[in-house]
């Protein structure tokens, strides 16, 4: 019950301008890295449905 509030603690302390702003942040090269993780883990899931 503890791990709840505050997780809803937490949540209502970060709104979605700060959650972008931390994106910019974070960089080009990591944002790049992560879609390219993204559609990596798409594709494969993609295809190990296609074998079946």
């Amino acid at each position: 019950m503890q791990i709840a509030t505050v997780l809803i603690f937490i949540l209502t302390l970060f709104t979605s301008c700060e959650v972008v702003e931390g994106i910019f942040k974070a960089g080009m090269g990591v944002g790049i890295f992560i879609v390219l993780a993204v559609v990596g883990v798409i594709i494969w899931i993609i295809s190990r449905i296609g074998k079946k």
